[in-house]
């Protein structure tokens, strides 16, 4: 077949600046409202199941993948079946055509005779009812025999004469012939027949030679290999759709499966996960009202504290001051024995009198509601100067103005008794109160320098004040979620110390 290139020329297109911003404008809301379409599209799809998921997405590969395949396998039997037909027809035309085309060795021109005679048999005999035209080219692309005689003598030029002249047999399904007619003037007679053709080009050869001498075409009726290829395709696609589908739904029960189970494990740990949280809520709870049940322990044990403390105050240390004072009435006595028994009398009960004022005092807790717990500990430090004439050194940094009072009472009992073991146990020596608040932790620390306590005698002090005081020490810190931490060694010194999380 021929074929015409035609040339069109480009004409300019002039868009004004109104036009063209309009466009833009549209352009941009198209965009954002396919957007807003996708943005639908994938969250419907989030809120389907697995499975589906999984469905849709396979079926999307698999149905593109198979399809390329179906279209594969059915192009290739097409090609195949049209390439055997043909070949089959070409041998056939061949030995048909053959003998007429002798004279070509010599000449360029068929006789007239010759032409009836193909005519004849053309129409007279079976070829009729399948091999609808005929041509017969010479090798520079002349027709010197067509069914339609209008297109005798005249010279074409077409790809299919080289590809024949090369030894090939060409053919092609022409199934747009009649529907789609283009200017090829060569085969205008088999458009106008209003069928589906395939058209056959077969090399022609010399007798005894091989010599190829011309080129047969012929145009045969396509409707039995239409037929016949219609059934192929069906069978093909059936054999892909159901293998398709097969393994669609072998694949959606095997993930169905999955999804169950993965969707009855996510249950079971929604399930663990609302009694972990059910737990923590009522661990909470607990922990508040352990909390709350501590804060009201330390203020009964306080409230206890300065009750003992005033007992002490207005019980025995009145009664030892009424008989310090009768005792004073009664010294005049001149004998010296009694004298002497009368002194000692006096002294031990001054010396009582003294201690259960000390007694008192430590137990009556200072009022630190309007104190900062700066200025409690200072005054702590001063109380225990004064207590004991001995020093202590300060090291405060800032502390925070709104520690609970809890904490503050907590605090200042701490180093209370610190200071104390420190007195009793080191004599005072290298005392250092130091406190510090850092990134929300408070920090309190008690130190001397005396012996320490001793690991392998700690018996003795076990089982006296110390053990007592260092345990009261402990559950007053952590009762509050503190920490308490005691480092101590044979010859270097005690450090006690507190930490709060504030």
């Amino acid at each position: 077949m021929c074929t015409e290139t035609k040339d069109q020329p480009n004409g300019e297109t002039k868009v004004s600046e109104s036009d063209a911003t309009l466009v833009e404008s549209e352009a941009d809301e198209n965009a954002s409202q396919g957007a807003a379409y996708s943005e639908v599209g994938r969250f419907r799809l989030r809120q389907l199941s697995r499975s589906t998921q999984f469905v849709i997405s396979a079926a999307l590969i698999l149905g593109l993948t198979m399809t390329f395949v179906g279209n594969l396998v059915t192009q290739s039997i097409e090609d195949a079946t049209v390439q055997a037909a043909a070949e089959t027809g070409a041998r056939y035309m061949e030995n048909f055509l053959e003998p007429f085309v002798q004279e070509l060795g010599t000449s360029r021109v068929i006789p007239e005779e010759t032409i009836q005679t193909i005519d004849k048999l053309l129409s007279e005999t079976s070829l009729s009812t399948h091999i609808v035209s005929v041509k017969i080219w010479l090798p520079d692309g002349t027709i010197v025999y067509s069914t339609d005689k209008s297109v005798i003598q005249k010279k074409f030029k077409i790809t299919e004469i080289s590809n024949a002249l090369a030894g090939n047999i060409t053919t092609a399904l022409d199934e747009d012939i009649g529907v789609n007619p283009v200017d090829d003037v060569e085969d205008a007679f088999e458009k106008r027949l209003n069928v589906p053709l395939y058209e056959i080009f077969a090399p022609l050869r010399e007798a005894g030679t091989g010599k190829i001498l011309a080129v047969g075409e012929f145009y045969e009726t396509a409707e039995a290999l239409q037929r016949e290829i219609t059934k192929v395709h069906k069978k093909v696609w059936l054999i892909v759709g159901t293998a398709t589908i097969s393994m669609l739904l072998l694949l959606f029960f095997i993930v169905r499966r999955s999804d169950l189970i993965i969707r009855k494990q996510e249950e079971i740990l929604r399930a663990r996960m609302r009694e972990q949280a059910m737990l923590l809520s009522n661990n909470a709870f607990l922990q508040n009202r352990v909390d709350a049940a501590n804060r009201e322990f330390s203020r009964i044990n306080e409230l206890t504290l300065r009750r003992i403390g005033a007992d002490l105050h207005d019980g025995p240390a009145q009664l030892l001051s009424l008989i310090l004072l009768r005792l004073e009435e009664l010294d005049d006595s001149e004998n010296a024995a009694n004298k002497e028994v009368f002194e000692m009398v006096r002294h031990a009960g001054q010396d009582a009198l003294d201690e259960v004022r000390e007694i008192s005092l430590g137990l009556a807790l200072p009022e630190i509601n309007d104190l900062t717990l700066q200025e409690a500990l200072v005054l702590l430090a001063a109380r225990h100067e004064d207590r004991t004439d001995t020093q202590v050194d300060m090291e405060l940094e800032a502390l925070p103005d709104d520690v609970p009072v809890s904490h503050k009472i907590c605090i200042y009992r701490f180093a209370q008794e610190a200071l104390n073991n420190a007195y009793a146990h080191a004599g005072g020596k290298g005392q250092k109160l130091s406190a510090a608040y850092r990134d929300g932790l408070l920090e309190v620390q008690v130190e001397d320098s005396g012996d320490g306590i001793s690991a392998e005698k700690p018996g003795v002090q076990a089982r006296g004040r110390t053990h007592l005081g260092l345990v009261g020490m402990r559950y007053r810190v952590e009762s509050l979620g503190g920490v308490f931490t005691i480092d101590s060694a044979p010859h270097a010194g005690t450090r006690a110390k507190a930490q709060f999380r504030i």
